[in-house]
């Protein structure tokens, strides 16, 4: 895989849709163009005053947010079901806090929940609910305004448990145990998951060898855990993504967040690009349920084939675009 045939696939996605939300993200998000480029420019009052665009605008509450942070009840089917949801669309569509208001009111939502200033609170069902729950808040707010002030206080208390964990080069639970009982004063077993994509966003402030240690355990069990290297087919079966493919991606997008993901993802890399039709686009087939989740489309109604095409290549696109970046040196 190599930045020209990412190319080539960005541009023949660009040629089948004409959305202009699908060509803005494909310009900036997929091939980085520079945000004042003019050919950004020219797209990005469409781009703004297009349908989802503007459902996210609509459907935005008054605090700035799209419901609770979190919801509790998981049968939950709301197309925005929650806030957490709504700001990873933005983030997902390619929204900047300079973009009309909604990142801005959705920045101004995190930070009220996080120094409990709003109506709504942080809920605590048991004591690592809280901390897990400022972790989440913080990562957030670090993908809308990257090096966040607000978040300096979460975001060392990581480092910390972090390097306690992995002080040795592998993954200790006892060490990592002590560390979040004496951060957070908990006194469960049960721990709060590594905050790796919190970690991972200021990446300059990790050392390579702390990086690796979280991939090897992390990346490594995830690997373990995904179910799908030994069932990877060579030709996508019917009814293909709803049986497999939420597991997988979640899986290879997870693994894909660290530096030298290739150590695990390398094979899935060579079968994902075999799936590309002769047009150099990807189709999951028709979709039951979602397979990646409610934020990551760009279509308002994924019944038709070409919806289909366009949301399966941009999560593909997104994909390769971070595994290349990822393995660059590697």
């Amino acid at each position: 895989m190599d930045r020209g045939e990412l190319y080539q696939h960005a541009m023949a996605l660009y040629e089948f849709c004409e959305y202009p939300a699908v060509r803005y993200n494909i310009l900036f998000s997929i091939l980085d163009t520079p945000y004042q480029d003019t050919s950004l420019t020219e797209l990005r009052e469409e781009f703004l005053a297009s349908d989802i665009v503007e459902e996210m605008y609509e459907t935005q509450d008054e605090c700035g947010g799209w419901g609770n942070f979190r919801s509790k009840d998981y049968t939950v089917k709301a197309k925005i079901p929650t806030s957490m949801t709504g700001i990873n669309r933005c983030l997902y569509i390619g929204l900047t806090v300079q973009d009309r208001d909604i990142l801005f009111m959705a920045k101004e939502y995190l930070y009220s929940l996080l120094h409990g200033t709003g109506l709504e609170k942080l809920y605590d069902k048991n004591e690592r609910a809280v901390p897990w729950q400022r972790a989440e808040i913080c990562n957030l707010l670090e993908a809308i305004q990257p090096g966040c002030t607000e978040c300096d206080a979460v975001y060392q208390e990581w480092r910390y448990i972090a390097g306690r964990a992995y002080a040795d080069g592998e993954y200790d639970y006892e060490a990592d145990r002590a560390a979040q009982h004496e951060v957070f004063l908990t006194k469960e077993d049960r721990l709060v998951p590594m905050q790796s994509e919190l970690l991972l966003k200021r990446r300059a402030m990790l050392s390579p060898e702390l990086e690796h240690a979280m991939l090897c355990h992390l990346g490594g069990g995830a690997n373990e855990k995904g179910h799908f290297w030994d069932k990877v087919p060579g030709v996508l079966p019917a009814e293909f993504q709803n049986k497999y493919m939420s597991r997988w991606f979640h899986t290879f997008n997870y693994i894909n967040q660290f530096h030298g993901s290739k150590l695990y993802l390398e094979n899935a890399v060579h079968w994902l690009l075999r799936q590309a039709g002769a047009d150099g686009l990807w189709d999951w087939g028709p979709q039951v349920k979602d397979p990646w989740g409610y934020f990551g489309y760009f279509s308002c109604n994924r019944h038709y084939k070409h919806n289909r095409i366009v949301d399966a290549t941009m999560e593909v696109l997104h994909f390769l675009k971070c595994y290349m970046k990822h393995n660059e040196r590697f």
